[in-house]
């Protein structure tokens, strides 16, 4: 079942940011434009190069008006553990959600049943907490920023207009299209 068009769940954890521990909430990533980011744990193969992928566009994002919260099952101290001891994962500047007992996880529904692990899901959520954008990968697939930043461009760009809509590989500054009846088998 798709979670696109639904509302975030309530959830309350601790998170790494920035070389503190901080309390995250639901309510607390209202207001603006969020990238939730799920892998399966710290310490890993793939999840660096993706949180390092991330880390690099993250300063982007934030032009965009968009937080970045990264999820694991792993505890904020080991976000903490593994921020300290890696170059690779030292450049991260956004959250670290720690989500123990798999609260987040369930709730957007990626948990790994009877593991104990997040499967690797991206969902962006605008500033209401209605998510716009998901995907969801196999383990040993990572993710790409770059296409991140399009599809975060485009979901921006398509509420901020209104009956326009953002074609394939769409990138910022090119035509849209405004759906209508003399469009039907123009395309």
């Amino acid at each position: 079942m798709s979670l696109v068009n639904t509302k975030i769940k309530p959830f309350k954890t601790q998170a790494f940011k920035e070389g503190k521990f901080v309390e995250v909430t639901d309510e607390s990533v209202l207001g603006k434009w969020a990238v939730f980011f799920f892998y399966p744990a710290d310490f890993t193969f793939v999840c660096p190069t993706e949180l390092g992928d991330m880390a690099d566009s993250y300063a982007e994002l934030q032009k965009l008006g968009v937080e970045v919260y990264s999820v694991s099952t792993d505890t904020h101290f080991t976000h903490k553990a593994w921020h300290d001891s890696s170059e690779t994962i030292g450049k991260i500047k956004y959250f670290m959600l720690g989500d123990a007992n798999g609260e987040i996880s369930n709730n957007f529904e990626v948990m790994r049943p009877g593991q104990g692990l997040a499967d690797r899901g991206t969902f962006l959520v605008d500033p209401q907490g209605i998510i716009q954008a998901m995907e969801v990968t196999a383990e040993g697939i990572g993710r790409d920023a770059a296409d991140l930043l399009r599809k975060v461009k485009a979901a921006q760009y398509v509420a901020s207009h209104p009956g326009e809509v953002c074609p394939a590989k769409w990138q910022e500054g090119e035509k849209t299209l405004a759906p209508s009846l003399e469009l039907v088998g123009k395309i």
